[in-house]
Order: structure tokens, then sequence, then C-alpha cells
């Protein structure tokens, strides 16, 4: 269906449906059989072994070839400043490998060298490529202890300075959680992701309670980000990466001055809600 037919068709539809014989519905689902067909030809056989046969061994081998050098690095690298341009350096490979341009918007927001918390949605294995490219400083991300199992990057996660937090035994994580805290007070930022993992429909699930913890006990400001389009970009369970722009959506630090662990809950649905607002393009 052409875009001109499609517009008749949605003209037709509406004079039918003001008229009483047919339903306003037909035309929204006229439109998304036309997005439908659209991204079938887009992201058809071509493209899956586009990812299969190109994007993913490169992926893998910049993963195995960069990974054993940050292990090596590890050896003397202390503050883990060196294995974080090794990331960002692997990080800008895949971006520039997958063909699918960043937007950045509100970055100007988080200038300053208050300590910060900035609170990330996760849709995408591809997330934290896109958050070493474009976020400008050196950083440490809370992750779970799942990811300790997967080779080279589990390992660079460990060796790394990065956060591990074991959700079946939080106690294992008081060590974590200490020094987390003394960065993070001390101006090195932390990332996080307050859904607990990977939305599977591409919506913002609720944020986990306890995630912004470290934020009121540091008194650091929390920053939120929306990444838009990278759920359609590589969602869950699937290695097809369909090349697609993307937009990384920064809003206003919010302060937690104020609020005590009593009130995580309050400042919880409040980052929610500002994450949500970014998401679905809503001006902040």
């Amino acid at each position: 269906m052409t875009l001109s037919k499609l517009t008749a068709t949605a003209e037709l539809e509406k004079d039918r449906a003001e008229s009483g014989s047919v339903a306003p519905s037909s035309v929204s689902s006229a439109v998304r059989s036309e997005t439908s067909a659209a991204n079938h030809n887009r992201y058809g056989w071509p493209s899956r072994l586009r990812s299969y046969l190109i994007f993913n061994p490169l992926i893998w081998a910049y993963t195995l070839i960069l990974g054993t050098i940050s292990l090596i690095v590890s050896l003397f690298d202390r503050n883990g400043r060196l294995q974080h341009k090794l990331a960002h350096l692997w990080s800008r490979l895949i971006m520039t490998t997958i063909v699918s341009p960043v937007t950045v918007t509100g970055m100007e927001k988080v200038v300053g060298s208050r300590p910060r918390v900035y609170a990330v949605t996760h849709a995408s294995a591809l997330d934290i490529p896109i958050l070493y490219v474009h976020l400008p400083f050196q950083f440490r991300i809370i992750f779970k202890s799942e990811l300790l199992s997967y080779p080279f990057v589990g390992w660079h996660l460990r060796r790394s300075g990065q956060v591990c937090i074991n959700q079946q035994n939080p106690s294992a994580s008081i060590g974590a959680i200490k020094s987390a805290l003394k960065s993070l007070k001390t101006g090195t930022p932390l990332v996080i992701f307050p859904e607990g993992g990977r939305t599977p429909n591409g919506e913002v699930l609720p944020f986990l309670p306890g995630a912004f913890f470290l934020a009121i006990k540091a008194q650091a400001d929390i920053v939120p980000i929306a990444l838009v389009g990278t759920f359609d970009l590589l969602p869950m369970n699937t290695y097809h990466i369909k090349c697609r722009p993307l937009e990384m959506r920064v809003g206003q630090p919010i302060s937690t001055s104020g609020y005590t662990l009593r009130s995580m809950d309050a400042l919880s649905d409040r980052v929610h809600k500002a994450v949500v607002d970014l998401h679905k393009g809503r001006v902040q």
C-alpha cells in the first residue's frame, strides 16, 4: 500500500466512521499493517544474514580481543581508567559496525562535578555500548551477579571496578555497596538500570525497591536517561540486530535532598515518571 493509497484509505475510513458505518479503529489497523509490512521488507532475510554473518562475529571478535587486553591491563590498572578506555573503544567499534547513529539530547544538563547516579532504561544488550560512547566521563555500572557467568564480559566487569549486586544473597554485596558508596561520594558517577533487567516488550518497567539506596545515602543527584529505539534494535532472545537511528535523552537532575530511606519509594516513583516522560518524548 503506497502512501497516497494509505492517505485515501484513511480519509475514506474517517468519513465512514463519522457516518457510523465503520469503527475508527480500522484506520489505525490499516496504519499498523502498513508499518508492519514496511518493517518486514526492511528487516527481512538480507538484514538477518548481515546480522548473523557480519555484525555478530565482529562483535564477538571485538569482545574476545579487547576483553583479553582488559584482563591483562587489570593487573596494573588499579583505578580502572585504562579499562574504561578499552570499554569505550569496544563500544565505539560496535556502534560503528551496526550503523545505528545515536542522537543525544540534554547532556548540557549534567555539567559540573556533583556526584550523580544515572538511572537508565534497559531494553537491549546494546544499551551499555551506547552509554560508554556517549557519556563523556568515567563511570561505574551496578550490575547483576548473573552477568559474571559471561566469558570476557563478566571478567571485565569483575576486574574493572564495576559494582556487582547479588540479588539472591544481598548480604554478599555489602562490600561492593560500601565501595560504590565511597566512590560516589568522591565524585565517580554510578550508572544503574532500576528496572532490574531488560524489558520484554519495550515499555519502561516498574523500578525495583531500593534502586536509589546509594543515591540517598550519598545525597547524590539522580539523572534520568531514556534510551529510545534500542528495543527495536536488539530485543531479548534474538541475535538479529536491526540497524536504525537511536536516541539518548537526558533529563533534568533530580535532587535527593530531603529524602531518606523511608521515603525511597516516593523518590523511585518520581524518577520513574521522569524516565517514562523522557521515553515518550514529553518535554521536561
